[in-house]
């Protein structure tokens, strides 16, 4: 591909991009809004249905390492029904996962060339799968290690006793911490196909990025060092498959593609 085509791409891409006013952005930002309320509705409705199977499931990490003189409680009245709805909405949030991100992705369009809007629906869908990835990384490998790190702290005098509020605030917070951490590859590449950021400036601010690595895990995770180890671990790891990902699939694959277009065109003409 030539220079020209690319800025005759670009100038394409810009002036569709233009011809949406900010009332239209509004507008679709409003639609796809509300698509991904309903999405997340219909999930919650379909894993309302087994609420107690998910019940059980999410706190079953943490009862396979309770003492057997302990048990969960609950404070207030409505808090075991609250408790019950919450984790329904999670696991519906979860479920509608590929969904609300081909929402979000959807509302991102617009902005993209069109060579880039073929990538919107495999974003959409590794996005989700990076999504639940990244919570299930956290159900099977963070929670056991990190409960085992608290009961440690127990004694004859000392026995937990966890309450219901407060073991899910746990929970839901670092299950949508770690599916969002492993959201990271493709936000570089997101990054990487608009020419923001290319294999080279990454690899350049690597002792950058390993540093807000732990800033991010202290910030995300419980102030335990345990989580916060367990995140920051996966995190530079993300990072440098996001190098990777830039290095294969960001704009510095383009120039190379083009610069040896050029050659091959040169390589014809002295032909």
């Amino acid at each position: 591909m030539s220079p020209e085509d690319t800025d005759n791409k670009e100038e394409t891409a810009q002036t569709a991009n233009e011809a949406m006013s900010f009332t239209d952005h509004l507008e679709d930002l409003r639609k796809r809004l509300f698509r991904v309320v309903i999405g997340a509705f219909v999930g919650f409705l379909a894993c309302y249905a087994f609420k107690e199977d998910l019940f059980h499931l999410l706190m079953k990490p943490l009862l396979e390492v309770l003492p057997p003189e302990s048990t969960m409680i609950f404070t207030s009245l409505p808090e075991a029904f609250f408790t019950y709805l919450k984790v329904s909405f999670v696991a519906g949030v979860f479920l509608a996962s590929p969904y609300i991100f081909y929402q979000i992705w959807k509302f991102v369009g617009p902005g993209l060339y069109d060579t880039e809007k073929k990538f919107i629906i495999p974003i959409a869908f590794f996005s989700a799968l990076f999504f639940v990835t990244g919570a299930l990384f956290g159900y099977f490998i963070v929670f056991p290690l990190g409960f085992n790190f608290f009961m440690g702290y127990a004694t004859e005098m000392i026995q937990p006793m966890p309450s219901l509020r407060e073991y899910l605030s746990f929970s839901i917070k670092l299950l949508f911490a770690f599916g969002l951490a492993f959201e990271l590859p493709l936000f570089i590449f997101f990054l990487a196909r608009l020419g923001i950021v290319s294999s080279k400036s990454l690899r350049k601010h690597r002792k950058y990025a390993i540093l807000m690595a732990f800033v991010a895990s202290a910030l995300l995770t419980p102030p335990d060092i345990i989580s916060q180890v367990l995140m920051s671990g996966p995190l530079i790891v993300l990072y440098e498959l996001g190098i990777l990902v830039a290095y294969i699939w960001g704009r510095e694959k383009k120039d190379r593609d083009s610069d040896k277009d050029d050659e091959d065109e040169d390589n014809d003409e002295q032909k």
